[in-house]
């Protein structure tokens, strides 16, 4: 019920057609009733007396209402369907808009794979408890109601006797719930496993031909396979055990209504024609007696998938719209002044803080360049400017204005990132340019890769702008699909540009290529560069060295070597590196942005 009343919401602007199907429902139950009964009419007028004339009349009612019942019941299972998928589609998009708001630590907490089930299988499994389970309820209500309200019409003593059966019915079902939902819950647990493990191989799939992964990966889906298969296996068992278990009550009940009814017919207490009535009700009567406990044990199998749904959407954002926040300008173009005053954070659940008392300005037309040791908290300050998290304490400001005082899709619209790992779409080369800026023009798009230096070789693709990519494509170098991503961030013309690793992954000519683009992009914006690559910052503004997440040191390249401190070794490193040397030079060898 709890599960119930969470999603029932989601039905709201459907619900008066779910009254439709009640109504067809009902109508559906009202015409098989009549149809026995006229069944009995045309077997003690027609068949008993062999009275062809008294055939027509039951016989052309029968029909009509048989006529009747099948149109309203095509109608009701029509709309029943159509009302499920609209539940569904509703129900995904809530899921699915949600699940784009949580914060990162929250997808690295969950397999991707795992997520990918719950969006699907279990969305479905959730519809059977709210739409159709209340649909199959009604129907299988009022069918009892009708069916059994018939039977006592036609002998109430007879009707209460086979009655009797319902709470074994009842109390059987009972019993059944609790292992079903069980059982229910680790067979969802698998198809997410599944589904994890064939993407995880799938986005893997180079690593996995390289290191002859294969039969381990084959093992691991074969692992997930059998849990699936147990749990699939045991489920059924239990559902088939209660269908039979309950076939065997209907059929001993039945006999026994044959057994009463020959005694009455033959003591002339009953007719031919209301005996076989009365076998057809109490028939008619246990299957929606049966349904009802099938729809319970469904509801309890689609409570497992309700669960993993409220997982997600109870679920809480790492941030979110202030409540009181400051009106967006009329120029949705912010200046581009950045500036971090005494930040402290740590990541949730994390043991020590990543950033401690950071400040800094970063003034618009300015490079920065942000660097230091691995885990020195670099990349968790672009988190923090984008506003995946807030400080624990201090502020992140955009213009003066602290960032939790902004709209996100404000704050975010002035910021361009350009992630370590490139990010693309599975579509075609325009739509990824254009994704950034969805008003640009064909036009627009061609301006921005022609800056980015990428108009050339997407010309030379066979499908030009219209070639389809995706990420890991062959199509394209890292290189290439770089500028694709600088062409986008240029497209959006965005004041602050936030560089992480812009790189990484490339070999010195290819990067040398992109920050030709790079340094196009950056005229005129508030440009954070966040790296370990030394050489981008021979020509930056000022330079900002982190240090277990505290600025250690803050100068222009030239000074920050004098000083000998971890800038200087963290350069002479990365000289020793390149060269085999370990001598100091002025300048980085590599790449430079001018």
């Amino acid at each position: 019920m709890m599960s119930f009343r969470r999603f029932w919401p989601l039905t709201r602007g459907d619900r008066r057609w779910l009254i439709v199907v009640l109504l067809c429902a009902i109508l559906a139950a009202l015409a098989e009733t009549v149809t026995v009964l006229l069944f009995a009419e045309l077997t003690d007028t027609a068949l008993q007396q062999g009275d062809v004339s008294a055939f027509w009349k039951p016989a052309g009612q029968w029909l009509a209402v048989a006529v009747a019942g099948a149109v309203v019941g095509y109608l009701g299972s029509s709309l029943a369907v159509w009302t499920a998928e609209r539940f569904v589609l509703r129900l995904r998009a809530r899921v699915f808009g949600h699940i784009q708001t949580l914060p990162p630590h929250f997808f690295q907490r969950n397999r991707r794979g795992d997520l990918v089930e719950r969006l699907t299988g279990d969305v479905e499994a959730i519809e059977a408890l709210v739409v159709s389970g209340i649909v199959g309820t009604a129907s299988a209500l009022f069918g009892t109601i009708f069916y059994a309200g018939a039977a006592l019409m036609l002998r109430w003593d007879l009707a209460l006797a086979t009655f009797v059966m319902v709470p074994l019915l009842l109390i059987v079902t009972g019993r059944f719930a609790g292992p079903l939902r069980a059982v229910s819950r680790r067979g969802r647990a698998a198809d997410g496993a599944i589904t994890a493990v064939v993407e995880e191989t799938l986005v893997n799939v180079v690593m996995t031909q390289a290191y002859n992964r294969q039969q381990d990966e084959e093992k691991r889906l074969a692992d997930k396979a059998r849990t699936r298969l147990r749990t699939a296996v045991k489920a059924v068992r239990l559902t088939e055990f209660y269908e039979q278990f309950v076939e065997v009550l209907e059929t001993i009940c039945v006999l026994t209504i044959i057994g009463l009814g020959a005694w009455e017919i033959s003591a002339g207490r009953m007719s031919l024609g209301e005996l076989l009535a009365f076998a057809a009700f109490i028939g008619y009567l246990y299957p929606p007696i049966r349904s009802l406990g099938q729809l319970g044990l469904t509801a309890t199998a689609a409570t497992a998938g309700a669960e993993r749904l409220l997982e997600i959407l109870d679920s809480r954002p790492s941030v979110t719209d202030p409540a009181s926040s400051v009106p967006e300008p009329p120029r949705s173009r912010a200046l581009g002044e950045v500036e971090a005053c005494h930040v402290f954070f740590r990541y949730p659940n994390g043991a020590e803080p990543v950033l401690r008392d950071l400040s800094f300005t970063a003034s618009p037309g300015e490079l920065l360049v942000i660097t230091g040791p691995s885990g020195a908290g670099k990349s968790t300050l672009a988190a923090l400017l984008l506003r995946f998290y807030d400080p624990d304490s201090g502020s992140i400001r955009l213009d003066g204005v602290s960032v939790d005082r902004l709209p996100l899709t404000h704050l975010r619209r002035n910021i361009t990132l350009l992630p370590q790992d490139t990010l693309v779409l599975h579509d075609t080369i325009e739509e990824n340019i254009g994704c950034g800026r969805p008003d640009a023009s064909h036009h627009d798009v061609v301006e921005a890769a022609r800056a980015a230096d990428a108009d050339a070789f997407i010309r030379a693709l066979p499908d030009g702008y219209d070639t389809v990519i995706s990420t890991g494509t062959p199509r394209l170098s890292g290189g290439q699909l770089q500028r694709i991503a600088i062409a986008r961030a240029m497209l959006r013309d965005a004041p602050v540009l936030l560089l992480d690793e812009p790189t990484t992954g490339l070999d010195r000519l290819v990067a040398q290529r992109i920050l030709t683009p790079l340094r196009r992009l950056a005229r005129g914006r508030t440009t954070i560069v966040i790296t370990h690559d030394l050489a981008l910052a021979a020509d930056a503004d000022r330079v900002l060295v982190l240090d277990e997440g505290r600025l250690v040191e803050s100068g222009t390249h030239t000074q920050l070597l004098g000083n000998s401190g971890l800038y200087a070794t963290l350069f002479e490193r990365r000289t020793q590196q390149h060269d085999g040397t370990g001598h100091r030079s002025a300048e980085p060898s590599g790449v430079h942005w001018s």
